[in-house]
């Protein structure tokens, strides 16, 4: 579990570990984002893993297909 920075809201310092992931080519063009499987690895409710999603998708790194969940981008 990460330690958080209570100096920090947790869903940016989420999204900042998800954008590393991102540009280091741990997740790959296409790499599903799942909103349970961040739920439990951060211990985070799901309303804050959604403002995670909600943050990465405006900045062009997922993309969101409804009923098929949140996915990397292409670059």
């Amino acid at each position: 579990m990460m330690e958080f920075d209570p100096t920090q809201p947790k869903w940016a310092q989420i999204a900042e570990v998800i954008r590393r992931r991102i540009a280091t080519g741990e997740y790959g063009t296409h790499h599903l984002i799942s909103e349970a499987q961040l739920q439990q690895e951060f211990g985070v409710a799901r309303v804050t893993v959604r403002k995670v999603t909600a943050a990465l998708r405006v900045e062009g790194l997922i993309v969101t297909t409804p009923g098929m969940g949140s996915f990397v981008a292409k670059r």
